[in-house]
């Protein structure tokens, strides 16, 4: 790898191509060599030392093998002329290079890591995520209207009545509608009752995060689980077509939420003000194939993503032990569905030992938000943390009248909590919203710096 001549000291990084002559003179190789040397002094790396290094960018790919690539060498972007061979280098990859007096040279690729593989199926569905309340209220109306049979939806012919759903994408949506909580299900205080407990265990169960996992556990297609409902009726769906159901499923552009485009890795995303709405409009068969495939990409992501925090950690923490974010959905009195956002956190640290002798013991700290909107009260926002037997938890509320009501039901929280033999350390209710730590994209990958 050799660097560009003339390129300027690796403070800032350029994408410009340096003018190159035929005809180099004897005083220009030695500006050149000069301009090498003074760049990898400033990078502090000593000749025949070898250093691994990021590549951010593969500006332009050459013929003969050859391509300019942008490394990111101990925090600092340096540009060079690589002659790479039949090693194909991408946006991400790890390279291992050595100083060779004033050229770098390519010593070999790193294997890629695990999260970088996560990292590029997450950037594949990223823009192509249906919201769960809205892809289930029109999935409703489809279960109650019936659907234009053809892919394309077009016109229905006079005299035509529209088609039930297939009868197993029927059965798959109505035990999975039959199984979703509603609102006026749970009253304050019911928190320690045991078929409470059961009951939410189930609903974070069966959120579809922990599809594969259960289907390992017990190989059955029939389990009531929300990635496996949805890919019961997508089945069902291309069964009623005509060829390669699988070429056939792969050519669809899934359906996209437009909050979900705008950010796509904010997790809680904003809640909405309003509930989705179903549509009187009968879809067909190709659109709510479409729909069901956004859904399927909005939970794989919140898999992903939760995988991807769970492996890197920030510039000043380290990464949690472990990292779930799900949406699960519910119903309102109305029968309207609504998706409550759920974030859990484990974090491990050793505990100080009295003695020299006694080893450190790891401690567990969890972390749980839960961010839902009401159909009274609006949006709520629960922070609570757990370490020990010690809880503390706070409440944000955007209603005024929201706040004083969940103000004077704080008694009754902290009741509950210690009936449960936790010390409560802290309960307060704010008026407002948190904030929550984004996930930017870096290079078509993930950057979990915030």
């Amino acid at each position: 790898m050799k660097l560009p001549s003339g390129q300027q000291p690796p403070s800032t990084p350029t994408t410009s191509k340096p003018a190159q002559t035929h005809e180099a003179t004897q005083p220009h190789r030695e500006a050149t060599a000069s301009s090498a040397r003074q760049q990898l002094n400033q990078l502090q790396l000593a000749n025949r030392e070898t250093i691994l290094a990021r590549v951010a960018e593969v500006i332009n790919r050459q013929g003969g093998g050859n391509a300019e690539v942008l490394l990111d060498v101990r925090g600092k972007p340096l540009q060079v002329n690589a002659a790479i061979g039949a090693t194909e280098l991408t946006p991400g990859d790890w390279v291992k290079v050595m100083r060779a007096g004033n050229e770098l040279q390519l010593m070999g690729k790193l294997a890629g890591a695990p999260e970088a593989a996560i990292s590029r199926a997450l950037a594949q569905r990223m823009p192509w995520q249906q919201s769960l309340d809205s892809g289930l209220a029109r999935l409703m109306t489809a279960l109650n209207q019936g659907m234009v049979s053809a892919l394309s939806p077009g016109q229905l012919p006079a005299g035509q009545k529209l088609q039930p759903l297939p009868e197993a994408a029927r059965q798959a949506l109505q035990t999975l509608l039959a199984r979703l909580p509603a609102s006026n299900a749970l009253t304050p205080g019911a928190g320690g009752q045991s078929h409470t407990v059961q009951h939410i265990r189930q609903w974070i169960a069966e959120s579809g995060l922990f599809a594969e996992s259960r289907l390992a556990q017990a190989p059955s297609s029939t389990l009531p689980d929300l990635k496996l409902a949805i890919g019961r009726m997508i089945t069902s769906l291309l069964a009623e077509q005509n060829g390669d159901s699988a070429t056939l499923f792969n050519r669809l552009t899934p359906l996209a939420s437009p909050g979900l485009v705008q950010a796509p890795l904010q997790f809680p995303q904003a809640l909405a003000s309003q509930s989705p709405a179903g549509g009187s409009d009968p879809t067909s068969a190709g659109q709510t194939l479409r729909l069901l495939a956004g859904m399927l990409n909005r939970i794989t992501v919140n898999q992903l993503h939760s995988q991807i925090l769970t492996a890197r950690g920030g510039p000043d923490t380290p990464a949690p032990a472990s990292t779930m974010l799900m949406d699960l959905p519910w119903v309102t009195p109305q029968n309207e569905p609504k998706v409550a956002q759920l974030r859990i956190e484990q974090h491990k640290e050793e505990s100080e030992s009295r003695s020299r002798r006694d080893k450190k013991a790891a401690v567990s700290e969890w972390r749980l938000n839960l961010a839902i909107d009401l159909e009274l009260a609006g949006a709520l926002n629960f922070e609570v943390a757990l370490r020990h037997e010690q809880v503390s938890a706070r409440v944000w509320a955007e209603k005024q009248e929201t706040l004083k009501q969940v103000n004077e039901e704080l008694p009754l929280l902290r009741r509950s909590l210690t009936d449960l033999g936790l010390e409560v350390t802290d309960l307060e209710c704010r008026r407002g919203a948190p904030s929550y730590p984004t996930t930017k994209l870096e290079h078509r990958l993930v950057d979990t710096r915030a």
